[in-house]
């Protein structure tokens, strides 16, 4: 696929969201929504979906999410004690990937698909600033599906500084120093019903070869 202006924003849809500490840029309707209707549609029906358990305060816990882990070979994500071997790229993620890579620049090697079923799943208060992201992690966020509010708020405090809705078909740049000074969330919500889907494409420094 092609990028055009017709499928994909261009330069003017660009939001700036200005936080100390953080480079944030937002893209709405990066995609118009034919294009993320068949994506959201291909990629809920074709993914194998899993639920890992995590350890907390001595017990387990299902994430309140599905989630799935694809990557170039070799390319392991770890987090919350969990590690994610990847599933190969199908054409569509591998096309995906490729208009990402054009937007930020950058190449990217890997993307975790988390799954909110309705407005029940969540994901908690977290920093994507595992090492093996590097000194200055690139996360790229593109939504699908329901909207679903994105908290942020500076590390070591309770208050949240800045909320924005990420609607279907945008897309949502987190570089710089953003993971080493805030941390983000999706809530709870009974205000949403429909499934949300989530790709946060990122860029694994692989361990050297022995």
């Amino acid at each position: 696929m092609s990028r055009s202006d017709d499928l994909f924003g261009g330069q003017a849809n660009r939001m700036q969201i200005d936080l100390p500490g953080a480079d944030l840029r937002y893209l709405p309707q990066w995609v118009n929504t034919d294009i993320a209707d068949r994506w959201l549609e291909v990629l809920l029906a074709q993914t194998p979906w899993s639920q890992p358990e995590i350890k907390l305060y001595g017990r387990r816990f299902s994430v309140p999410r599905l989630v799935a882990w694809y990557g170039d070979t070799g390319v392991r994500l770890r987090y919350s004690g969990l590690a994610h071997d990847p599933l190969p790229w199908t054409p569509l993620l591998a096309d995906i990937r490729e208009q990402v890579q054009l937007q930020v620049g950058q190449q990217l090697n890997g993307v975790l698909l988390n799954f909110y079923r309705d407005g029940q799943d969540a994901m908690g208060w977290h920093s994507d600033d595992e090492p093996e992201l590097g000194p200055e992690p690139l996360v790229v966020s593109l939504n699908l599906g329901a909207t679903r509010r994105f908290d942020l708020r500076r590390k070591g405090t309770s208050r949240i500084e800045h909320s924005i809705g990420l609607e279907h078909g945008s897309l949502l740049v987190m570089s710089g120093p953003t993971q080493h000074h805030w941390q983000h969330q999706i809530a709870r919500t009974r205000k949403v019903s429909e499934p949300r889907l989530n790709l946060t494409f990122r860029q694994i420094i692989r361990e050297p070869a022995l």
